[in-house]
């Protein structure tokens, strides 16, 4: 999955919860999904940023 994906996955959640979508079970699974793709994109953010520093290191 990208960044991306997991983006638009958290954004839908999102949106479902903030116009009550969700029955009240769903929305405590809905919320680990949340909890791992926030997690997910977290992750990505922080590896892109050392490949980042890495580069400008190099130059």
């Amino acid at each position: 999955m990208t960044y991306e994906e997991a983006l638009v996955k958290l954004e839908t959640i999102v949106r479902k919860m903030e116009s009550d979508e969700y029955s009240i079970d769903e929305i405590a699974a809905q919320l680990k999904t949340a909890q791992q793709l926030i997690a997910f994109c977290k992750d990505k953010l922080s590896k892109t940023e050392q490949e980042i520093k890495k580069i400008q290191g190099s130059e």
